[in-house]
């Protein structure tokens, strides 16, 4: 009987620590929340002989956007990554690129109070390859240019799809490969013969994902800088809306629309977008 008792109260035990690891462990992984895209675009128009006019054509597209985040106790830890490349080829042209984007943001916060965080945060972005021209040295290659931003802040965070990042002392670099040809004696804002330039100034970061309607989602990412150290009133702007309408499980109509106002780069806005049937792969 004693052995029985023992052995019922061995095996009770031993249920009570593997309970509670698989708690620890459910609750460990839980922290930890990812998800992301993969999507692919292709759009082809063919003429001939069409009295009308038209040029026939072909461009794809593929993307990745994925999201891992970590939250638990008093600290939060955002990581996004977007990575995306497209090319366009029109009838007796070159192939020409019509996306090209890699970027990684990553936000470390610490628990304030309330939605607040003291939080410290990381933007890195930069492109594949040059323009694909097969005549000409593009001005853009890999790594560049290369923009690397970071500094301490404050983040108010109301959920994984809404939060702001407030950066007042953010160190931003930019690198770019020198032996390429410099415009007007300027690479992106780096002098001639130099590889770098070092700024120093503010910056915010929000992001804003809603569903507009039943199976339609609308993604909005903002980027602002200002420069202390030159024109400070000359905001460097970066905005993207993606929009997701979704027709069932794989397939998707896609919308991006992305607006850059760099100074450095180009004395005007820049804008792309980017429409199409895609399929999606979640993961």
């Amino acid at each position: 009987m004693k052995k029985t008792v023992f052995l019922l109260a061995l095996i009770l035990q031993f249920h009570t620590i593997s309970a509670q690891e698989s708690t620890e462990k459910s609750s460990e992984k839980s922290a930890w929340t990812k998800g992301g895209t993969f999507t692919f675009l292709i759009n082809q128009s063919t003429f001939e002989n069409w009295v009308a006019g038209g040029v026939s054509n072909i461009s794809g597209a593929v993307g990745i956007n994925y999201d891992l985040n970590y939250l638990k106790d008093n600290w939060s830890w955002d990581n996004k990554i977007i990575a995306a490349f497209g090319i366009t080829k029109i009838k007796d042209q070159d192939i020409q690129k019509s996306d090209d984007r890699l970027e990684w943001n990553s936000v470390l916060g610490k628990k304030a109070g309330g939605y607040w965080f003291f939080s410290a945060f990381l933007n890195f972005k930069t492109q594949f390859t040059d323009d694909l021209d097969s005549d000409t040295k593009g001005p853009t290659q890999f790594l560049s240019p290369a923009y690397l931003q970071l500094g301490p802040g404050m983040l108010w965070k109301k959920s994984e799809t809404l939060k702001v990042n407030i950066a007042p002392a953010t160190a931003k670099l930019i690198l770019v490969d020198k032996t390429l040809t410099l415009p007007d004696a300027a690479y992106f804002g780096v002098e001639e013969g130099k590889s770098t330039r070092f700024e120093f100034g503010a910056s915010l970061g929000a992001y804003y994902k809603f569903e507009l309607l039943k199976n339609i989602s609308m993604e909005n990412i903002l980027n602002l800088y200002s420069n202390y150290l030159e024109d400070p009133q000359n905001i460097d702007l970066d905005y993207t809306i993606n929009i997701v309408m979704k027709v069932n499980k794989n397939i998707s109509t896609s919308l991006a629309y992305q607006t850059i106002y760099d100074d450095n780069a180009f004395q005007g806005l820049q804008t792309r977008q980017v429409i199409g049937l895609g399929l999606n792969y979640g993961f």
